[in-house]
């Protein structure tokens, strides 16, 4: 279980277009790169997938740009990544050879750490990932005297 570059890239995205959500203003792609450090062809072709997939929202014309469709603390991130990836973290069952009492227990225990890393993502909504990026923020701001 790993956070893919695409995933990653995306959620570093979403966060920066949470954050903005509250104005109301759409963000353009070039605004976000610059921002999160991501290069701007291909967050453009993750930004369309996030909208064709109900998470984004564009506006055209020379105001326009990408907004979230929803609140941030209805997005989750499980959603996010069903939407980009395809799949959740249980699918990646391709189990044809005769499974043994030590590969059965063994499955079976994975079978429960992806449960319970779906529950986690499933949990956790963009606002929550801003609340907790503005919480260590407020820490790593250090005064020395």
């Amino acid at each position: 279980m790993e956070l893919s570059c695409k995933s990653e890239y995306a959620i570093l995205a979403l966060l920066e277009l949470a954050s903005q959500y509250q104005n109301g203003e759409p963000l353009q792609i070039r605004q976000i790169a610059a921002q999160q450090n991501i290069p701007d062809r291909y967050l453009e072709q993750l930004l369309a997938t996030l909208r064709r997939g109900g998470i984004l929202r564009s506006q055209r014309g020379s105001k326009g740009g990408y907004l979230l469709a929803r609140e941030p603390w209805k997005i989750s991130i499980y959603e996010v990544l069903i939407c980009l990836e395809g799949f959740d973290i249980r699918t990646n069952e391709e189990e044809v050879k005769p499974k043994t009492p030590d590969s059965s227990v063994i499955e079976e225990v994975w079978q429960e750490a992806r449960q319970a890393a779906n529950v986690v993502l499933q949990n956790y909504t963009l606002a929550d990932l801003c609340e907790k990026r503005d919480a260590r923020k407020q820490l790593d701001i250090m005064y020395y005297i």
